[in-house]
């Protein structure tokens, strides 16, 4: 069964998520989707969404606390509010943009695991380590796992290769399978690729072997778009 994610990432209102939302879950009742089915709104709006089991709502980021005096965060009494219990960890942007360290990813994993949440926890290398091959992209990727309990029930992985996050760049089909068949070998948890994934390219790069879904960004935000992405992939 292939799992199909939509990060919002800094898009959408309370407005326009409700309504996305509802259309999706429409679409996936009337349709009997049986695919694992993701979003991540913006925190602002989070809410109590009427959907069916397999359409999960989750935060794109939260802080390692329940609550407390951490200015511009929220915590876990924030989220128990809507019944979130599902959160993305590890994001490129959350690690290069706003510079979170790997024992502050660690840290947050550690919280949100302890709570039973489960969590999409995000790898992936920049274009310098690209081009230095394989093994030193492998080696880049493995020590995003430091503190991480790769043995978690309730953890998905997902590769996002830096390079190809919003740049219209994708991985060849090559780039992907290596990377993925050698992390499956390693770790077999559900893997997903994000990185430009598009209507159009989808339904190749979810049948690439080891791939077991997406985590798709800005293709994703267009509710036609997203139905499309999951009707191309439903029966993979």
């Amino acid at each position: 069964m292939t799992i199909i994610a939509s990060n919002f990432k800094t898009n959408h209102t309370r407005k326009s998520t409700a309504l996305f939302i509802e259309k999706l879950n429409n679409y996936l009742l009337q349709n009997s989707i049986k695919n694992e089915v993701f979003v991540f709104p913006t925190s602002t709006s989070l809410d109590k969404f009427n959907t069916i089991s397999n359409l999960q709502i989750g935060v794109q980021n939260a802080y390692a606390t329940s609550s407390g005096s951490f200015t511009g965060e929220i915590g876990t009494f924030q989220l128990n509010e809507f019944e979130i219990k599902t959160i993305l960890i590890g994001h490129s942007e959350r690690r290069h943009i706003l510079s979170e360290t790997q024992s502050q990813i660690a840290k947050k994993y550690e919280f949100y695991k302890s709570l039973g949440y489960k969590i999409i926890y995000c790898i992936g290398e920049p274009l310098e380590v690209k081009k230095q091959g394989l093994e030193k992209t492998l080696e880049y990727i493995y020590e995003q796992f430091d503190g991480i309990d790769t043995n978690y029930e309730n953890l998905i992985l997902a590769y996002e290769p830096v390079w190809a996050i919003g740049t219209g760049v994708t991985a060849t089909n090559d780039d992907i399978k290596n990377v993925h068949t050698a992390i499956k070998k390693k770790i077999n948890k559900p893997l997903l690729y994000g990185g430009s994934v598009k209507v159009e390219n989808v339904k190749e790069i979810c049948e690439i072997e080891n791939v077991d879904g997406a985590l798709i960004g800005t293709a994703s935000w267009v509710i036609e778009d997203f139905i499309q992405i999951i009707e191309n992939t439903k029966d993979l």
